[in-house]
């Protein structure tokens, strides 16, 4: 005859632990909408306008719409953790964070492996120079020069493939980086999008030094990084998103933010439409 042991109080609280949280839904990083409780949210610690961390407070663009949509979706706690381009993908998959609120611009490519929400903000990618430059003009003027952009970006590799195919590639792991570098004179260009130039543009140390050319030559369409097969989280970030745009959250939260280095989106395609979630 065989004979089963009773679970042990250690047992079965562990059995009812993850039931509960199975229940729940989500993650570590935050369970589902509505569910309450602590969220962890991905943004840039380092683009100025955008998302900046600045001692203990963390502000920009990106903050306030991540904010906004956390709150719509029920969270009470909000943690940020710096997600750095190169490592978007991975920190999504690996459930260290929720959501990404990081200039994060939707591509075929990466929808390979995450998903996104929105987007939220439609940006171009430009080039941003010393203030006395005068022979970059455009992506096409490139040719021998020094080009900086971040790692697990692909903007400086675009400039490369469809516009000057002798320019010299330098990349950083941040955009700070390349404008200190840019500010010293060791490379000529420093390429993303011109929302994120402009930000840097406006910091006092670089204020009258630096320029974005200000010719886009891109459409760069900013999401919300998700896990795949999240519907219901893209559903209820779309949701907030448009009620966002409706109620004037939108418009006062980028005026405060990018508003402030004098970066004027284009009208025509901003505030965006939400794709419908996959």
């Amino acid at each position: 005859m065989k004979f089963t042991r009773p679970l042990g109080a250690l047992g079965a609280a562990v059995l009812m632990t993850l039931s509960l949280s199975a229940c729940a839904g989500g993650s570590a990083a935050g369970g589902d909408p509505g569910t309450g409780g602590k969220v962890i949210i991905g943004i840039k610690f380092d683009q100025p306008g955008l998302g900046l961390k600045n001692g203990d407070t963390y502000e920009g663009f990106d903050v306030e719409v991540a904010k906004y949509v956390a709150k719509e979706l029920g969270y009470t706690d909000v943690e940020f953790k710096e997600t750095p381009s190169a490592q978007r993908e991975t920190m999504l998959q690996s459930d260290q964070v929720k959501m990404i609120f990081a200039t994060y611009s939707i591509t075929d490519d990466r929808k390979q492996k995450v998903a996104f929400a929105g987007p939220y903000f439609i940006a171009g990618q430009d080039l941003l120079v010393a203030s006395s430059n005068t022979d970059i003009t455009g992506p096409e003027s490139l040719n021998g020069k020094k080009l900086c952009s971040v790692v697990g970006s692909t903007s400086a590799k675009k400039i490369q493939d469809q516009f000057a195919n002798q320019v010299q590639l330098q990349e950083y792991d941040t955009y700070s980086k390349c404008v200190e570098a840019l500010a010293s004179g060791s490379i000529d260009a420093v390429t993303t999008d011109n929302v994120i130039l402009a930000g840097f543009a406006a910091q006092s140390q670089y204020s009258g030094k630096l320029k974005v050319v200000g010719k886009p030559f891109s459409t760069e369409r900013y999401g919300v990084g998700i896990k795949q097969g999240d519907t219901k989280l893209c559903t209820a970030i779309n949701t907030a998103l448009e009620k966002m745009v409706s109620d004037g959250s939108w418009q006062k939260a980028l005026d405060d933010t990018v508003g402030a280095s004098g970066f004027t989106p284009d009208s025509s395609t901003n505030p965006p439409k939400p794709d419908a979630c996959a």
